[in-house]
């Protein structure tokens, strides 16, 4: 099992995103990410996403907000992934040139033109909404076959 964070830095009406171009044998290649990773042992799903978030971006996140959790089932085809989804909109310092992909502001009216994972269009809807999601998003050959939702 692999445990990760999300996280959507917002900022007048744009969404930082990553282009996954720049690191070999990644699952994300030529997709849009947020920001985020892989926990380190022992860290908690905060310091995880700022530890991430900083070394994604160069930024330093202050206010975050865990809005979900996403299960994905064998998304690697071996294990499965567990993802705890924050937003930001309280960071400071300077962005940097990222190792593992070309970082870029988005307009959020354009976030759904990217080349995301057919779930992301779905759940980045849902960031936007106060409660609290936990979801399954079910990959076979990195394709979208079923997803499942509750809102808390």
């Amino acid at each position: 099992m692999k445990l990760a964070t999300l996280c959507y830095l917002r900022r007048n009406g744009q969404t930082l995103m990553i282009h996954r171009t720049k690191k070999e044998n990644d699952i994300h290649h030529g997709k849009w990410n947020a920001l985020g990773g892989k926990f380190h042992f022992g860290e908690t799903p905060e310091e995880c996403v700022r530890r991430e978030v900083k070394e994604e971006s160069g930024y330093d996140l202050g206010e975050i907000k865990l809005k979900g959790f996403i299960t994905f089932p064998e998304f690697d085809f071996i294990e499965d992934w567990y993802v705890f989804l924050f937003t930001s909109e309280n960071f400071q310092g300077e962005m940097i040139d990222s190792s593992e992909g070309d970082l870029c502001w988005i307009d959020d009216d354009k976030l759904d033109k990217l080349n995301l994972w057919e779930g992301d269009y779905i759940f980045m809807k849902w960031l936007q909404q106060p409660q609290f999601f936990s979801a399954k998003f079910t990959y076979k050959n990195q394709r979208l076959v079923d997803y499942q939702v509750e809102f808390y």
